[in-house]
C-alpha cells in the first residue's frame, strides 16, 4: 500500500498537534518538524521573545516563511501552530502539498493542556478561557477548510489519536 505523503497537522494549541506528531512520526518512520520550533531555530529566540519585540504579525510572517519551506519537504510529520491557518497562503500550502489532520479538542482540554504553559503569549491574561473561546471560534471554520479529516482528542491518549490517524491516511491510499 502507498502512503500518502507528508502529513500536517492542524488544530488549537492544547490539541496534542506535537506530541501525537511525533508518535505518528515514529509510526511512519518519518522526520517529524514542528512549524514554531523551526521559527524559534531560525531567530534564535523563544516565540515569547518573538511576539514581544515584533507583536503576532511579526510572529506570523516567520511563521508564513517556515510552512511554505517545510510544507515544500517529502514525506514528514509536521504540527503547526494553532494560528497557523489564519494566513491564506499556510492554509493553501499545507491542504495543497499534504493531507491535513484536524486535531479537535474542547476549551475545556485545551485549558487543562495548557495551564502552566507560560510559552504560549495568547493566553498571558486575565481570562484564558474566554481567549480560548474567541480563538476556538475565529479559527475553527479555518481548521475545517484546511482539513482532509478531522480526529477528535479529548481525554484519549496519544497512541488511540494515532491509530485513528493512521487508519484514514490508509483508507485513503491508493492500492499498490
Amino acid at each position: 500500500m502507498n502512503m500518502p505523503g507528508s502529513l500536517f497537522l492542524v488544530g488549537p494549541m492544547g490539541a496534542g498537534k506535537s506530541t501525537i506528531g511525533r508518535q505518528l512520526a515514529k509510526s511512519l518512520s518519518r522526520t517529524f518538524l514542528d512549524s514554531d520550533k523551526e521559527v524559534e531555530d531560525r531567530t534564535g529566540v523563544g516565540i515569547p521573545l518573538i511576539f514581544e519585540l515584533e507583536g503576532e504579525a511579526g510572529f506570523r510572517a516567520r511563521e508564513r516563511a517556515a510552512i511554505d519551506d517545510l510544507s515544500q519537504r517529502s514525506d514528514i510529520v509536521l504540527a503547526t501552530g494553532g494560528g497557523a491557518v489564519l494566513d491564506p497562503d499556510n492554509r493553501h500550502h499545507l491542504h495543497d502539498r499534504g493531507q491535513v489532520i484536524y486535531l479537535r479538542t474542547s476549551v475545556d482540554q485545551q485549558l487543562a493542556r495548557t495551564a502552566r504553559d507560560r510559552n504560549r503569549p495568547l493566553l498571558q491574561t486575565d481570562d484564558p478561557r474566554a481567549r480560548l473561546e474567541e480563538l476556538m471560534r475565529t479559527r475553527e471554520p479555518l481548521y475545517r477548510e484546511v482539513a482532509h479529516h478531522v480526529v477528535d482528542t479529548d481525554g484519549r491518549r496519544v497512541r488511540e489519536v494515532v491509530e485513528d490517524i493512521l487508519r484514514l491516511i490508509r483508507e485513503d491510499a491508493p492500492a499498490s
